[in-house]
């Protein structure tokens, strides 16, 4: 699923316009981004954890130089989900193939 098609998704089921859809999308990952930018987690119940994740310094290798490369100490960004979020992902029985912009889900 892409972006536009959750848009559609949420306006089909809400009633709400896709472009107030979109806005408020647009504005709740800008506010993740700068939430986990600025070193706080955020904790929905329910759904999910989206947390920084400290990786320690160590040596890495460019390989087309074969030079030893010092990495330094850094932070990425990972989610982790809820019992429930999980629970129900499970119950999955079989994964739908991703689809490739352009794939119609009905061929």
């Amino acid at each position: 699923m892409r972006k536009a098609d959750l848009v559609n998704k949420i306006s089909d089921k809400t009633g709400i316009p896709k472009v107030d859809v979109l806005v408020t999308l647009e504005n709740m990952f800008k506010e993740v981004k700068d939430t986990l930018a600025s070193g706080e987690n955020i904790y929905i119940r329910g759904f999910g954890s989206f947390i920084t994740k400290k990786r320690a310094a160590k040596i890495g290798r460019n390989i087309k130089k074969n030079v030893a490369v010092h990495i330094p100490e850094h932070y990425i960004p990972a989610f982790k989900p809820a019992k429930e979020f999980t629970a129900e992902v499970k119950k999955l029985v079989e994964p739908k193939p991703d689809q490739g912009p352009g794939e119609d889900a009905d061929d």
